[in-house]
């Protein structure tokens, strides 16, 4: 079998990167993973990175990384769902800077069968904190009051108030993820690309070459970071990818904070990058 036929046909997007992961990282599995850098709290930062600079990047990130692999893969499919009120109360509480939020999503691991309803939270010292609880894969895109329960505790615990928010769906997103770990010290990186966003019947696509990658280690200037900078790339602000999403899909007006990592991807509300269509 052929580095090539080891991955879906939905993933030949990034078949100039695929051979690289196999030729140049040792694999690491999940339960490896999870021992090592599960990095549930961590000081995250995001670039916006273009796939001839991930390719030259590749060869250095594999002296200091190890790639996970499930079942002889090495690019997995995500399918995710965020949930906000009618107001979008979490995409502004992001907008507007504000230093209490939350994030609220379910997530699905395709090829693991796994999915979670999954909650992103700040702490009072800026660290990203990630909760979750596994839920049926058949339950993806819905959260029941077992899951508003866990989420409200889970808001009165950091921030001693109530949450008071009614969460609805309102960003589908799908997307493959390639994720790096480092042999030592407690760091990861997550490469991200074919990201797709739909809301309200609205399908937008990110351009085949972007990767979002997003470095996640406790003090927030890793080995990655180090690497990145090495190549002039530096950490974008606003890229929430549900955020951005809400922008490209026209789901919301105000942009204002998000417009410096709209135009690094090469669009603004409203633009139409590859596909942009109803379902």
């Amino acid at each position: 079998m052929s580095i090539i036929e080891k991955f879906d046909p939905c993933l030949l997007a990034t078949s100039s990167v695929a051979p690289l992961l196999f030729e140049l990282f040792a694999p690491i599995s999940l339960d490896d993973l999870n021992q090592k850098a599960s990095m549930l709290t961590r000081l995250d930062n995001k670039y916006i990175v273009r796939k001839p600079v991930l390719k030259q990047a590749l060869p250095s990130l594999a002296k200091h990384f190890d790639i996970l692999e499930i079942e002889q893969k090495r690019i997995f499919h995500y399918d995710t769902c965020y949930f906000d009120d009618e107001l979008l109360s979490c995409y502004f509480n992001h907008h507007n800077g504000r230093r209490q939020r939350i994030k609220v999503r379910t997530r699905k691991y395709s090829d693991a069968g796994l999915c979670f309803i999954e909650a992103k939270i700040k702490d009072i010292r800026g660290i990203t904190v990630k909760k979750r609880i596994a839920c049926d894969p058949d339950r993806h895109g819905a959260i029941d009051q077992g899951a508003r329960d866990y989420i409200a505790n889970l808001y009165r615990d950091f921030y001693q108030k109530d949450f008071d928010l009614t969460l609805q769906p309102q960003l589908h997103m799908s997307y493959q993820r390639i994720t790096l770990v480092a042999k030592q010290g407690h760091e990861r990186l997550t490469l991200d690309t074919n990201i797709r966003f739909v809301k309200n019947g609205r399908v937008s696509s990110l351009a085949e070459d972007i990767f979002i990658v997003e470095s996640k280690s406790r003090n927030g200037n890793g080995q990655a970071d180090a690497l990145l900078r090495s190549l002039h790339q530096h950490p974008s602000k606003g890229c929430s990818k549900y955020c951005l999403g809400l922008c490209i899909t026209q789901g919301v007006e105000k942009i204002n904070n998000f417009m410096p990592a709209l135009r690094k991807l090469g669009v603004l509300a409203g633009s139409h990058i590859l596909e942009s269509d109803r379902e």
